[in-house]
This record gives C-alpha cells, sequence and structure tokens, in this order.
C-alpha cells in the first residue's frame, strides 16, 4: 500500500489501549503521529503566520477544496504552482473534497447519483460536483493528501436515509479512484454510515479494496453526543487497516483528540482552536481559560505555564484580556497561536507516551488537570 512518494511506518502501539505512534512519509516531509492538523481553510490558518506555524511545531494543514474553488478558483492556484507555493507553505498539505461544505454551506438544488448541483454561497451562482470534477480541482490545488468526494449525512438521519448516502459515498469512491492519476497525491477513502454501526461496518468494507495510503473517518462530530462517537469509534478500531493513517476527520477539541488517540487513530484536524480564539477563549493544560472574563484585568501571570509559545513566554492574562477588549488584532492572533501550539504538544506529548507504553497514564493526568472543562 506504498509507493514512491507515500509510506506508512507503526512505530510502536500502546500496550493497553491499541494507540498508535508512526511516521507518514510525503512528498514535502514526514509527518509524526498522532498529528493535529491545523486548518487553512482559505489558503491560510487565520491569524498565524506560515513561519510560527513552523515555530509551534504545526507538520501539516488543511486547505478547503469548495472554498479554494470558489475564491480565488482552483485553476488560478494551479497556475500560481500550486497551494504549496501560492500560500508559501513547503510542509505537507492535506484538502478535503468540498463534500461537506456542499452539503451543509451552500443552497442545494439537486442531489443525484450523477453528484450535486447547487448554488454557492458566496454569489449564489450555479455550480455542480462531481467525484470527477472534485478530483479534479483536488489536483489543480496540488496537495499532498486528498479526499474522496462523499456525502456526510447529518446526525438525525435515519437509518434508511444513512444508508442512501452510504451507498452513494461507496459509489462515488470506486469514481474517484478511477478518475485520480497523480501518484504524488493520496486519496483517502471517507468512511460514513452515521451513528448506525451496521452501516459503518459496511461503509469500510466497502472503502478496503480503494485503501492505499491511508483512510478517513466522516460523519464524526456533527451534533452527535461525544460517547456515541467514541461508540462508533470503538467499533471501528478493530476493523480498520493496520498498515495505513486513520484521520478522523474535523475533530478538534483536546478531551476528542485524546479519546481518539486512545481508539487508534493518528491523524484529527478542526477549526476550533483558531475560532474560539477569535472569541477570546484559550485552550490551556489546566482547561479553558476565557480571557475575556474580568477576573483577569489584573492577572499578570501567563496564559499557560507548561506552554513555551511566544504568547506565554511574553504577554500575560491581562495584556490578553486588554487587546481583545479594545479589538486589537494582536489578542486573536496571539490566542490562535498559542491554541495551536498547545494542541501541537498534546499529540506530541501523546506520541511519547504511546512510545512508553503510558498512554493511559497520561490519559489520567490530563483529565486530572483539565478538571470541569474537558467534560
Amino acid at each position: 500500500m506504498n509507493n514512491e512518494f507515500f509510506s506508512y511506518e507503526v512505530e510502536h502501539i500502546d500496550a493497553k489501549t491499541g494507540a498508535r505512534a508512526g511516521i507518514l512519509h510525503t512528498p514535502h516531509g514526514d509527518i509524526k503521529t498522532p498529528v493535529y492538523m491545523a486548518v487553512g481553510t482559505q489558503a491560510t490558518v487565520k491569524g498565524v503566520l506560515p513561519r510560527d506555524l513552523k515555530e509551534i511545531g504545526s507538520q501539516i494543514v488543511l486547505g478547503n477544496t469548495y472554498h479554494l474553488y470558489m475564491r480565488p478558483g482552483d485553476e488560478l492556484i494551479q497556475r500560481a504552482g500550486g497551494l504549496h507555493k501560492f500560500m508559501n507553505w513547503d510542509r505537507p498539505i492535506l484538502t478535503d473534497s468540498g463534500g461537506f461544505q456542499v452539503f451543509s454551506l451552500a443552497k442545494l438544488n439537486r442531489i443525484t447519483d450523477e453528484g450535486v448541483e447547487f448554488r454557492s454561497n458566496v454569489d449564489g451562482s450555479k455550480h455542480f460536483f462531481s467525484p470527477e470534477k472534485a478530483m479534479q480541482i483536488e489536483h489543480n490545488l496540488g496537495a499532498d493528501i486528498i479526499m474522496a468526494f462523499d456525502q456526510c449525512s447529518e446526525y438525525g438521519y435515519t437509518h434508511k436515509q444513512a444508508e442512501r448516502a452510504m451507498d452513494r459515498t461507496a459509489a462515488w469512491l470506486e469514481r474517484c479512484y478511477n478518475a485520480h492519476n497523480d501518484p504524488k497525491q493520496a486519496l483517502f477513502p471517507i468512511v460514513q454510515g452515521n451513528v448506525y454501526k451496521d452501516l459503518r461496518k459496511q461503509s469500510l468494507e466497502r472503502c478496503m479494496p480503494f485503501v492505499r495510503h491511508g483512510i478517513a473517518i466522516g460523519g464524526l462530530s456533527v451534533g452527535e453526543p461525544k460517547p456515541l462517537m467514541y461508540e462508533i469509534l470503538d467499533e471501528l478500531q478493530p476493523l480498520l487497516p493496520a498498515d495505513v493513517p486513520r484521520y478522523l476527520m474535523g475533530v478538534g477539541s483536546p478531551d476528542c483528540l485524546v479519546e481518539g488517540v486512545r481508539r487508534g487513530v493518528d491523524m484529527f484536524d478542526c477549526v476550533l482552536a483558531t475560532r474560539v480564539a477569535r472569541n477570546g477563549t484559550a485552550l490551556t493544560s489546566r482547561g479553558k481559560v476565557v480571557v475575556r472574563n474580568g477576573k483577569y484585568k489584573e492577572d499578570f501571570s501567563v496564559l499557560d505555564p507548561e506552554c513555551d509559545c511566544y504568547c506565554c513566554k511574553n504577554y500575560t492574562r491581562a495584556y490578553l484580556r486588554h487587546t481583545l477588549n479594545v479589538n486589537e488584532m494582536i489578542a486573536a492572533m496571539l490566542l490562535s497561536m498559542h491554541n495551536i501550539a498547545y494542541l501541537n504538544k498534546l499529540m506530541a506529548d501523546m506520541r511519547e507516551a504511546i512510545l512508553h507504553d503510558a498512554l493511559t497514564e497520561f490519559i489520567e493526568e490530563f483529565y486530572a488537570k483539565q478538571g470541569e472543562s474537558a467534560k
């Protein structure tokens, strides 16, 4: 399941949990797993320079196919030399297929087995995404890892509705692989099936013939209770392929990262880190800190004493609160940098614990420190 451009090696499996520490080799560098991937929706991680992303340990970032197709256009990005050159990022990039956004953002007109006809959320213009179209866009963007075009079913779908979406996803997967022809891009299938365990198993079985370099789990963290998400991951863990990385899409809160890694997941992404930062919330080793709160007005302590990012080494909670309250851009920038740095360190620490068969003890300590905010 490897080629000259991609390979994955599992370095160690935690004896108690089955959590994995590995290395994914890509054309733009190695990725040590488990890994949190910062989201650069519009070819930029909001508020954080590429230079700073590297400094805080980001190994890979995401681009959003739907949004980049809309603006500035995938063909323009191709003419610019691809997404790496366009956004000045020389490490690995992953792009989704646009499927989630087509179903969640766009005003839908018609879903058929051929694809999805929809109107843009930007200007109302009409567009059509097929599996082949999604592959062409992702090829133009030039990311290292690309996702198959899928139909993500909403939480609350009936079994019959979820099964229809799962069937369509499986059919589209085969078309994606037939249209995909760039060996420098690793195409991941996506397991769907909503919260129905039988559909999840069927979806995984139908993905397996197309697993080359990795596999993704989609359609979770979309409104269902967290314990239900963990049940689905428990069901899938022993069935997932062992020799490729496993990617849980759209998951990025600290507790979900911990529980995902515990269940053998290797890759995660989420906009949460930068989104909550812009609203004034920091993710820290001691739980969430809502920096806007009045109690931090004269708090001259650092944001997180266990973090060595630029924000934590140079600024106090009082300063961060002040800049937030006067709407200075630096507040969102510093908090975004810190939140990503915190999640990167959390993943690196879990990796180290896995290598020493100590993940269970690490997780116990994590929850003890986080307290109520982790629940």
